[in-house]
């Protein structure tokens, strides 16, 4: 390695110098030139202004978290960028415009404390609620700074008067009673794991320095990360730790008394949860217990207490099947709620225990093309009452209140933001390399039809997470407006058809996401929706992944993509800042079999100054803590270098998510569809 931190190998490490100035003066330079480009034109400032005003819009529902008899809200608007955190009653809450109790003004507090907060959360103390656990991050970074917050006298409790507060770190904190609770943070060298979150989980007493808090649980430094917590139901209290050994496994383990503790024996990759008398476990893999097996995707319950003494009778109460997974469920006081997807679309059910067993019934129903979900579940002091919320791709958002066996009732409901006349959706599905069909949705006016035009896929493709329709005014100003057609694609490494639809592209099959997007950028052109010189694709994270590998592996089939806050550097991803979690996902580069498959994809490793690439715009943030800028920042310089067309953003804020505030949200997004007009359909960028 030379004094300014380059190698013979990797050039430009030291872009992974996050706040130095060389990499910060880089990054300027880089952002000069695409505004100059792209956000120079009345085109774009008018649609910035459109998004701007749709983010800061008082007409937007503003969604509540029940607490008993309260509702809370955090609001941003035009007045308000940094927000407010408010809180009202559900009677005055079903009025056109209710009366808030404003908590805490966040553009007051960081003007007064000179600090460019961005709201990450807030834990009420139950069932009190006097007092908060205040999170807050300086820029929108993952690690942030916690601070108690009294509810009555609307101010913050500093530590000389007994407060609880921690120091920025990426901490984990919850409330036990009004005087103590558990904390897992930096307490100092081998506190964190490997991969930056606590290793070590303390009981912490009020008055009482931390470096006195009681350890109650330790995890290994290879873990993600540990945690504790207390369930306060009243008559069923038990108080809990758990140690995540990868991203996708956890053992956790009841915490009794005499400070023994007795692991919950379910498979460390189920999902376990409990409510009063009930254990409820949803596998990710299959499970053979008492001679009975149950399928991966599968609901099981059973009576918590007599599984603990060694019973192992579960009655499924969800099975999957090749077309339908479990999306969500939740309690009321006397039923538990599901949610399934069904090829991609909402299904509701309520299901409740009886003297005969658990009996299942349709909750309602859910239109079509759409996504429903069910909120503001509170068991303990809301009886059997819910909220759905229902949002398409065209259809914005509805919020309805009702009760099992109740009457449901529109309670909100948002403006279009868009002009979605002659806009239909359609639902397709591509045969992958493999043969496995792919579903993927179309948005685009009824006058498209027969003639191939601009689209935008969108992709992700990992970590189970599950994409579903839901209505975006941004992306229907600045690109259906435009004429373009809009792709959402459901790949493998998601969890539209259960866990299975996401272990199947784990690891040494990843090569099976990016299969299954190329396939339906196939598809898409054989079915004449575009051609590929029309084609745009973007992602984020691991999107930004995957629009890596589309720009290297694929790139004859696309006309311009998209990368945001991206992984890249596959070989050095584990060694920057959250990384190391994610190697239940992707791999260990630092293991040769690993490496091998790793190797034939990493975007990073894998470019070639000969091969033609479409224009590409990467975009990510200095305050990002969670994927490193570096990722993107030797991406676009490597690409510069070879002389491909490339086009960099930095925002200096902003987090993982890319924007610290709505006036930085509209830009980003404007910044995306002006980028694929002037690629896709005016081709001179």
């Amino acid at each position: 390695m030379t004094g300014d931190g380059e190698t013979v190998t990797d050039p430009y490490l030291w872009l992974e110098e996050v706040t130095s100035d060389r990499a910060l003066d880089w990054a300027r330079a880089h952002n000069e030139v695409v505004l100059a480009r792209f956000a120079a034109s009345e085109r774009f400032s008018g649609l910035e202004a459109r998004i701007l005003d749709m983010l800061d819009t008082d007409t937007r529902i503003a969604y509540p978290g029940r607490r008993g008899p309260w509702l809370y809200n955090y609001w941003r608007d035009g007045e308000h960028p940094r927000g407010l955190w408010r809180r009202t009653t559900f009677a005055e809450y079903a009025k056109d415009e209710p009366a808030w109790q404003v908590l805490i003004d966040l553009d007051a507090l960081a003007e007064l404390e000179g600090e460019n907060w961005v709201w990450s959360g807030a834990a009420v103390l139950r069932p009190e609620q006097h007092r908060a656990l205040i999170s807050l991050s300086r820029g929108g970074a993952d690690a942030k700074v916690v601070r108690e917050f009294d509810i009555e006298t609307r101010t913050f409790r500093e530590p000389e008067d007994g407060g609880f507060a921690l120091p920025e770190a990426k901490s984990e904190i919850r409330w036990i009673d009004a005087d103590t609770v558990y904390v897992g943070t930096d307490f100092g060298p081998g506190s964190l794991t490997d991969s930056g979150y606590p290793r070590i989980a303390k009981r912490w007493q009020r008055g009482t320095p931390l470096a006195e808090a009681v350890t109650v649980f330790e995890g290994e430094a290879g873990d993600v990360a540990v945690s504790a917590g207390y369930d306060r139901t009243p008559g069923y209290e038990r108080h809990f730790a758990g140690r995540a050994t990868d991203f996708f496994n956890e053992e956790v383990f009841l915490l009794e008394d005499d400070g023994s503790r007795r692991l919950i024996e379910v498979p460390s990759d189920a999902s376990e949860s409990w409510y009063k008398d009930w254990l409820l476990v949803r596998l990710k893999s299959p499970w053979e217990i008492g001679a009975v097996s149950y399928p991966a995707g599968a609901l099981l319950v059973i009576d918590f207490e007599r599984f603990l003494s060694g019973a192992s009778d579960f009655e499924m109460l969800f099975t999957p099947d090749e077309h339908t997974a479990l999306h969500g469920y939740g309690w009321t006081e006397n039923h538990l709620l599901l949610i399934t997807l069904q090829d991609v679309q909402t299904k509701l059910h309520v299901v409740t225990p009886g003297p005969d067993g658990w009996v299942r019934e349709v909750l309602g129903d859910a239109p079509p093309m759409a996504t429903t979900s069910v909120m503001n579940l509170d068991p303990l002091e809301g009886g059997d009452e819910f909220m759905l919320s229902t949002s398409g791709f065209t259809s914005p958002t509805t919020l309805l209140t009702s009760s099992v066996g109740g009457a449901t009732e529109i309670l909100k409901k948002e403006p279009e933001f868009f002009d979605a006349a002659g806009v239909e959706t359609e639902q397709f599905f591509a045969r992958s390399d493999d043969g496995t069909m792919i579903p993927y949705f179309v948005l685009r006016h009824r006058d498209r039809r027969g003639t191939p035009g601009p689209a935008v896929m969108s992709g992700y493709g990992g970590f189970e997470v599950s994409r579903t329709p839901a209505y975006s005014g941004a992306a229907g100003m600045g690109w259906l407006e435009r004429g373009g057609t809009w792709v959402m694609t459901n790949i493998r490494g998601g969890g539209e058809y259960g866990p299975e639809w996401h272990t199947a592209a784990q690891k040494a099959n990843r090569h099976r996401v990016y299969e299954d997007f190329s396939s339906i950028a196939r598809d898409l052109v054989a079915r004449g929706i575009t051609t590929h010189d029309q084609l745009g694709a973007v992602g984020g994270s691991n999107g930004g992944l995957l629009m890596g590998v589309m720009l290297t592996r694929y790139p004859e089939l696309f006309g311009a993509i998209v990368c945001q806050v991206p992984l890249l550097d596959m070989k050095r991803y584990h060694l920057l800042l959250a990384g190391a979690s994610w190697i239940a996902e992707y791999g260990d580069p630092d293991k040769p079999e690993e490496w091998e498959y790793i190797s034939k994809y990493s975007p990073y490793q894998n470019t070639d100054p000969d091969a033609k690439y479409p224009p590409i715009l990467l975009t990510t943030s200095t305050r990002d803590d969670r994927v490193h800028p570096g990722h993107a920042r030797k991406m676009a310089a490597l690409l510069e270098s070879q002389g491909h067309p490339v086009w960099y953003h930095e925002n200096i804020e902003g987090g993982h998510g890319g924007a610290a505030d709505n006036k930085q949200s509209a830009f980003q997004a404007s910044l995306i569809y002006e980028f694929f007009t002037r690629t896709l359909i005016e081709k001179d960028a």
